[in-house]
């Protein structure tokens, strides 16, 4: 009988490991502290043990994860709410599959000590932005709430250098800025900001990061499983934020430095605690409030938009 028990052992452990599935998934940026669940999934197995072998590419623009899903060139992209609507109006077959940031972090940016104490002072100023199209739209809604309009302000297009324009006085204001990146950037570079929350100042709220997929194409195993396992990764970093700082930051010398650890700290509380569960209300919202802005032609029901895979 003991032989043949260890003969049953051997033979388990001989086996071959079980093959894992590979996941490509581009990242909306470079890693970043706003990554934190898949980073943390990645480094602490808990993608492996759900059978995903997870590749994450940086891209070289911002804009091209989505496309690239798409166009049937990535399994899934880290990509914004706000962005997809536009991107379906478009006809590109995406749906939000999964929420990785679930509120805002965009926001009306301005000099702690400057001028503007509140956004009805910007009536004459130039302001900032990286995007148009959306931030326009964002920015005209918090205008209107102070009895202005995009007529009233100067737009300037200062690409992705939102912080460095606002210190240098290029502009007096950004729209589009991370109030967990900008805001403490310039609290290290001694020039404190003020940041007005969008979702305070009459825009709807709506998840900031999402996980987009293929909706001809996707695999919804593969994405529950994927889902589940940054699930697990969000219950560890907010029971262990200190042990999955040291985690995160040793994974690349460029993440451990003082802006990267005040961004994990006031990102930590935004990371969805649920990634898979859909709030189809704040989509419908959202929708209505781009239509509303001129900015679509028309609204599509949420199933065109986003979808809780959980139930597919």
């Amino acid at each position: 009988m003991r032989t043949l028990l260890y003969a049953t052992v051997f033979s388990l452990l001989s086996l071959p490991a079980m093959a894992q599935d590979k996941v490509t998934l581009l990242l909306d940026w470079f890693v970043n502290p706003d990554h934190g669940p898949v980073i943390i999934a990645q480094e602490k197995g808990f993608l492996a043990e759900a059978g995903l072998e997870v590749e994450m590419i940086a891209p070289a623009d911002p804009s091209d994860p989505p496309k690239m899903v798409a166009a049937g060139r990535a399994d899934l992209a880290i990509s914004y709410q706000p962005q997809l609507h536009l991107q379906r109006h478009e006809g590109l077959p995406l749906r939000r599959v999964g929420t990785l940031v679930a509120t805002p972090l965009n926001c009306l940016l301005t000099l702690a000590d400057g001028e503007v104490a509140t956004p009805a002072d910007l009536k004459g100023a130039k302001i900032g932005f990286s995007v148009g199209g959306v931030e326009e739209a964002v920015l005209g809604r918090i205008l209107e709430t102070y009895g202005l309009t995009l007529g009233d302000v100067e737009l300037v297009n200062v690409n992705f250098s939102l912080s460095p324009a606002l210190m240098s006085g290029q502009v007096d204001a950004v729209i589009g800025a991370f109030r967990n990146f900008e805001l403490n950037q310039m609290e290290i570079e001694g020039r404190p900001g003020r940041c007005f929350y969008v979702e305070e100042e009459g825009l709807p709220s709506y998840d900031e990061l999402i996980y987009v997929a293929n909706a001809d194409r996707m695999d919804t195993d593969m994405i529950r499983r994927f889902l589940a396992a940054t699930e697990k990764a969000t219950q560890y970093i907010v029971n262990h934020p200190k042990d999955s700082w040291d985690v995160f930051s040793a994974t690349s010398p460029e993440l451990a430095d003082e802006l990267n650890r005040r961004a994990w700290i006031d990102t930590l509380p935004r990371f969805a605690l649920r990634p898979a569960a859909l709030d189809a209300g704040r989509y419908a919202r959202f929708e209505a409030f781009l239509l509303e802005a001129g900015l679509t032609p028309g609204l599509h029901p949420v199933s065109e938009i986003a979808i809780d895979v959980t139930t597919q």
